[in-house]
């Protein structure tokens, strides 16, 4: 009977797809300033999505920007508040996707799994001139975050922005005496050309520039403008690097300066002492930066592995400038590295320990992942990712329970409650464009095999909740515990390769998912479309 009802189903979305994702009214398209330092919102407060021309490395383009602005406006807030943000879409260019929905990347949402913002799989998109409502609490997570579209590539054409969770009572603030929004960096690739036209390339796509807190340059571009992070000599600045790329990770370092790292992907760790950082797509580090140099201007560098990445003309870089210095580009050079990133010396600083038998395929759960292509997509274990007619939160809601039940076919895992999960994704070949980000929503892991070292760690790996599964060779294995109910998203956090079928759904605990039904708002059930016979014939009222 619920195959017979899917069947249905998706013939009724094909129908209706157009609805979904264009129910606009035309506006001219507006023009914003260049970058300006982000403005900021807090746990409360309104999010407009709109198409904007801007400039970031002075080549004009429309763009799909929250608030107007790239990156968008930093969210700001403390340790333990109550979240409620309504994103409002007002998007009209139609050479980009007009719906849309957002993700608070690294927040666990618990018992919010249906404000998790994953397009087909915690809610139908949020149609063009509709908004959508998030409430979430943070009781337990500070550090740094961020927030994207999920929803096709959208965000590759400019919806990304800073999430910060800051925390009063900071075990590491002894560490730094600045930390505000001067010290917040992100790192992006920036593309010329709308998202969906760049989708139709087969193989790698290439972006026209590296953008530093939404500045950059391009090659044969004009010397446009770029940003500036001021430092008064003497002081210790704690730089939260946020990683908004859509495919590169960048080796970010800073002239004549090391770095102190403190964070994690949200985690604090123990304090460990670099001077270059590899940021993969959707990772973040905060590291503590003395400035403790002459007075002067020195090279702020993020170089992306893609081919051409260069310094030349100001590219890949922005400028950290000494309160006294003069107002030019620096003359600074990158001396080699002599103290290298190594992501199995980061540890935890609070409660530090994998869970479970500390051997190898001794979880409760273990499951092996083969990566592949096939035709140009991903896939896991031999299945690609496609969006399925409803979202898998909706189909669980409706009486699906088991993972034979759920679509896509072949693509969800059911995960029994509380038990220890272990993932193992050995990097291949046949998966080309690596290295590949690898991100799980609703949960922090333990790295116990990280890229690079196939020597498990199970007393104190890494915590994140974006790994590398690095080059052929290695073995990436994770462990964590399923206590946080909900169907999660677990992909390559390269945006084109996720649109590409590198995903899968871990469907946990979905008799404990429809157990909190209650919780779920009646408004989240309106944004499929209207005279929805799943949701008509099989939820009801939320109330």
């Amino acid at each position: 009977m619920f195959f017979f009802t899917v069947y249905f189903f998706a013939l009724f979305c094909m129908s209706h797809a157009a609805a979904i994702v264009s129910r606009s009214q035309s506006r001219p398209l507006q023009r914003s300033p260049p970058s300006q330092p982000p403005s900021v919102l807090g746990p409360v407060s309104e999010l407009n999505i709109v198409n904007r021309v801007v400039s970031p490395d002075g080549f004009e383009r429309s763009a799909t920007l929250a608030g107007g602005i790239f990156p968008g406006p930093l969210i700001k807030a403390s340790k333990g508040d109550n979240f409620s943000i309504n994103v409002v879409n007002q998007l009209s260019d139609k050479s980009m996707p007009l719906a849309t929905s957002v993700h608070w990347h690294g927040l666990a949402q618990h018992q919010s799994n249906w404000a998790d913002g994953v397009s087909f799989v915690t809610q139908c998109p949020i149609s063009s001139n509709d908004s959508f409502l998030h409430k979430f609490s943070v009781p337990t997570q500070a550090g740094t975050f961020w927030y994207h579209s999920h929803f096709s590539t959208q965000y590759c054409d400019g919806l990304r922005g800073p999430l910060v969770i800051y925390d009063p009572q900071d075990p590491l603030a002894h560490m730094y005496d600045v930390d505000d929004e001067s010290t917040i960096i992100t790192l992006a690739d920036w593309y010329h050309i709308p998202s969906p036209i760049l989708n139709q390339v087969v193989g790698a796509v290439s972006p026209n520039s590296t953008l530093i807190n939404g500045l950059g340059r391009y090659p044969g571009g004009p010397a446009s403008p770029l940003s500036v992070i001021n430092v008064e000599q003497g002081k210790r600045y704690r730089f939260r690097i946020i990683g908004l790329a859509c495919d590169p990770w960048f080796n970010f370092t800073i002239d004549g300066h090391k770095m102190t790292i403190i964070e994690t992907d949200g985690i604090e760790t123990e304090p460990v002492e670099v001077d270059s950082l590899p940021v993969y797509a959707s990772q973040r580090y905060s590291v503590v930066v003395t400035a403790n140099q002459p007075v002067d201007n020195y090279w702020i560098r993020s170089l992306s592995n893609l081919p051409g990445a260069t310094f030349e003309g100001g590219q890949s870089s922005a400028i950290l400038r000494y309160k006294g210095a003069p107002d030019q580009d620096p003359i600074t050079q990158q001396s080699p590295s002599v103290l290298p990133f190594v992501e199995g010396d980061l540890h935890p600083l609070i409660n530090p320990g994998a869970p479970g038998i500390p051997e190898i395929g001794k979880a409760d759960v273990n499951i092996n992942f083969d990566v592949g292509n096939t035709n140009g997509r991903f896939t896991m274990n031999n299945v690609s990712f496609k969006n399925p007619p409803a979202p898998v939160l909706l189909q669980i809601l409706s009486g699906a329970r088991h993972a034979m039940e759920l679509l896509p076919e072949g693509s969800v895992y059911e995960l029994p409650p509380n038990k220890v999960i272990e993932i193992s994704i050995p990097a291949s070949a046949a998966a080309f464009g690596g290295p590949h980000p690898m991100h799980l929503h609703g949960h922090t892991f333990d790295v116990i095999r990280s890229a690079g070292n196939n020597t498990p760690n199970f007393v104190n790996p890494p915590r994140r909740d974006t790994v590398s599964i690095g080059n052929p060779g290695d073995n990436v294995t994770i462990r964590f515990v399923t206590d946080n109910a909900g169907p999660w998203f677990f992909h390559c956090h390269i945006d084109w390769h996720l649109n590409s079928g590198f995903a899968v759904v871990m469907a946990e605990n979905p008799d404990g998912i429809a157990a909190h039904k209650a919780d779920i708002p009646d408004y989240w059930d309106d944004l499929c479309p209207p005279n929805d016979p799943w949701t008509d014939s099989h939820l009801g009222s939320f109330s």
